[in-house]
């Protein structure tokens, strides 16, 4: 008798549980425009969860009880919001800019370039290490127009300290990998470099082109704030007109109390495209886009990497043909943690990318991964998922 009430009342927590779990959509969009507001921070502050919006300005995630929700932008007033406030399965939230009055133009003794350096080095020094990511990744690639290959995978990084540079140890929990295509295409892939990702990004890597003597030479170095956002500060770096060579703009938004970098974006401007002689050896590869973009996160004393896009497309030139490729590669940091995770040496991942490893599909974990895929792109996730049935 005993044994029947513990299973029915185990039966009935689970249903409890259970019911409690729903599925929620947050459309973020600007208070003026109505537009959505691509790479928005969504954290579950319960499970301490990362989500960013996609450019559709669309969150989803699963709520398991009442949590606060907390909802930041660089470019917006930040909110909070309470789970119990949200009514419907789907919530347009609206976000008002503070950046959308006249720019100040910031005037140093110290040229901007210092202030960057200083910058650079405060942040590594800051970046929260030894420390543990749980990433998802996703890269789309395209040739001549076409989707033609996909991956995915949710990883752990183990940053074990940065002396000189930041050792990481990774495991990949679970990925997939689709050809789409039949023309063998894995030479041209561009996709995340496993092996030296983290040090990258940690050291900031991106930004040595910044420091350099020619840099002063050829990019105007500008400090703007914002009189309704006194949070932040933005270093722009746009190449002068008569600079040469692959140049990008760059722009740096830091955080001029804490002395740490907050976001990194660059492009390759179309003027400086016009001006790139086009190469035509077999092999070479004329570049036509560039855009790369990184997030950090301060919270609570912990300063970590959050999240990374990165977008290229060039023309690859060959003995019979040219090949237009696009690379598209996201990389969301969806849980942080300072506690180490145990592992034996045989399950450390050491290749560079998930090109050829064997799929290990455990779980949905793409619908978990803090980063939803547009209406194009689902229409590759959704083949992908066709593919696997």
């Amino acid at each position: 008798m005993r044994t029947s009430l513990l299973v029915a009342f185990l039966s009935i927590c689970s249903l409890l549980a259970s019911a409690q779990k729903v599925d929620k959509i947050l459309i973020i969009k600007d208070q003026d425009t109505n537009l959505p507001i691509e790479d928005v921070t969504v954290t579950i502050l319960k499970t301490r969860q990362n989500l960013l919006s996609n450019k559709e300005g669309i969150v989803a995630f699963e709520l398991n009880g009442a949590t606060s929700i907390q909802i930041r932008h660089s470019s917006y007033l930040g909110i909070n919001i309470r789970s119990n406030t949200l009514k419907d399965n789907s919530t347009v939230i609206f976000l008002r800019s503070n950046v959308n009055d006249l720019e100040e133009i910031l005037v140093t003794k110290r040229h901007p370039q210092k202030i960057l350096a200083s910058l650079i080095e405060n942040s590594k020094n800051q970046l929260t290490v030894p420390a543990r990511l749980k990433v998802y990744s996703r890269e789309f690639f395209k040739l001549n127009g076409k989707y033609s290959y996909y991956n995915d995978g949710l990883m752990n990084f183990q940053l074990l300290d940065k002396s000189k540079k930041v050792n990481t140890v990774l495991l990949v929990e679970q990925n997939r990998s689709t050809n789409l295509v039949e023309e063998e295409i894995s030479a041209d892939l561009l996709g995340y470099n496993l092996n030296d990702i983290m040090e990258n990004y940690y050291n900031f890597k991106y930004l040595n082109l910044l420091l350099t003597s020619e840099a002063k030479r050829e990019y105007d170095f500008v400090i703007k704030v914002y009189s309704k956002n006194r949070d932040y500060n933005v270093i722009s770096a746009v190449p002068l007109e008569n600079a040469t060579g692959m140049l990008d703009d760059f722009l740096i938004i830091y955080d001029p109390k804490r002395k740490i970098i907050i976001e990194v974006s660059s492009f390759v401007s179309p003027m400086v495209l016009s001006k790139i002689r086009e190469k035509s050896s077999n092999g070479a590869r004329n570049i036509n886009k560039s855009s790369f973009k990184t997030i950090y996160k301060y919270q609570n004393n912990n300063y970590y990497l959050l999240s990374s896009k990165e977008e290229i497309g060039f023309e690859k030139i060959e003995k019979n043909q040219k090949k237009d490729i696009e690379v598209r590669n996201y990389f969301v940091t969806t849980n942080f943690s300072t506690q180490n995770f145990i592992y034996k040496d045989t399950e450390v991942y050491k290749d560079k990318t998930l090109y050829n490893k064997k799929d290990v599909i455990l779980t949905d974990y793409w619908n978990d991964s803090g980063l939803v895929a547009t209406e194009e792109e689902k229409e590759i996730v959704n083949y992908v998922e066709k593919v696997r049935e």
